[in-house]
């Protein structure tokens, strides 16, 4: 079976900085698993690599079996791989419905403007992520950071995204919060959607994936299930905190 993400030797530098350093692993198509790792151990520059924002220093990567290292951002959403951000960032001034159609439309914001908008559709993908008739109109700066998180997804789906790089979605959220993004999570992974996620947020990551990979100064230090993972002798030393 062809991977649906396949990261082979991936080494980035920023001067004599050694962000990612010949970084190797792969997702199977349906996956989701865990890309966790100490603050600064480059799993925002693993992301920002696969999705184009950056460009790795040495490597490949491969989406479906095609290597996508060297296409743009937007080539890449085009073709299936779509993130969320740490801080989300969406169109302040903007209506829910109105940022999940430029989702729709991600290398096009003029016709957002001028196409013919499927508000059908919008309104479908809003209501699946958890929105409700009263929360379309509103703009994105007057909502809970809950709901920015499910903007967030929205987007990524609006895309058609066979990829998604979930990163840090927990961040900022109540207790109830997490409870429905989590939903959300494995409503997606049923639907066969590929997914990779960073969390600091060990007991709401383990429910949500297959087997986790830990990082650390941009190199792989442990990979298996969330269990032996957290068992690791250096990832209790280097995450953790704690040692045996």
């Amino acid at each position: 079976m062809t991977a649906a993400l396949e990261v082979t030797n991936l080494v980035k530098t920023f001067g004599g900085l050694t962000a990612t350093n010949d970084l190797s692993f792969a997702l199977e198509p349906g996956e989701s698993v865990g890309l966790i790792g100490p603050n600064g151990a480059g799993k925002t520059t693993v992301f920002s690599q696969i999705m184009g924002e950056l460009r790795q220093t040495s490597g490949s990567i491969k989406l479906f079996g095609t290597d996508i290292g060297g296409l743009s951002m937007p080539e890449r959403i085009r073709r299936g791989v779509s993130r969320t951000y740490q801080v989300p960032r969406p169109f302040a001034d903007l209506s829910v419905l109105e940022n999940i159609r430029v989702g729709f439309m991600p290398n096009s914001v003029w016709g957002m403007v001028v196409g013919r908008a499927n508000v059908e559709q919008e309104r479908d993908l809003a209501h699946e992520v958890g929105f409700n008739a009263a929360d379309l109109e509103k703009p994105a700066s007057d909502l809970s950071m809950g709901d920015l998180r499910k903007l967030e997804l929205a987007r990524t789906l609006a895309t058609g995204a066979k990829l998604l790089l979930l990163d840090e979605v927990f961040a900022g959220l109540t207790v109830g919060e997490i409870t429905q993004i989590s939903a959300l999570i494995q409503k997606l992974r049923s639907q066969g959607i590929t997914m990779l996620m960073v969390s600091h947020d060990l007991p709401a990551l383990d429910p949500l994936v297959d087997r986790v990979i830990a990082i650390e100064r941009g190199s792989m230090i442990a990979k298996g299930s969330f269990a032996e993972v957290i068992a690791n002798e250096e990832v209790r030393a280097s995450y953790l905190g704690v040692s045996a």
